[in-house]
């Protein structure tokens, strides 16, 4: 078994349905639900989107305000290239 993934979520990542708050390289941050993570790219579900200065939000204002009332899904699915993520932490955590 490949090291992170859970038995019976047919080899997901064990943070598989949790949602998360990825942080890229570039102005954009997401929010979503965990469908799965690899060595090349993680997908999420249910996903917003922020970039860092809309209305005048920065990345961590963005973050704060989602974990305290929540997100508005913006895309079913994104899909993001590894290369490109900065951080990947539980929204459930901060």
């Amino acid at each position: 078994m490949n090291a992170g993934r859970l038995p019976g979520h047919r080899e997901r990542h064990e943070l598989h349905g949790i949602t998360l708050v990825v942080d890229t390289d570039g102005p954009e941050i997401y929010i979503g639900r965990c469908d799965d993570i690899t060595d090349s790219e993680v997908v999420l579900l249910d996903v917003d989107v922020h970039r860092d200065g809309e209305d005048g939000r920065s990345k961590a204002d963005y973050v704060e305000r989602a974990a305290q009332v929540g997100t508005w899904v913006k895309h079913s699915m994104v899909s993001l290239p590894r290369r490109r993520v900065a951080s990947i932490r539980r929204l459930g955590d901060l």
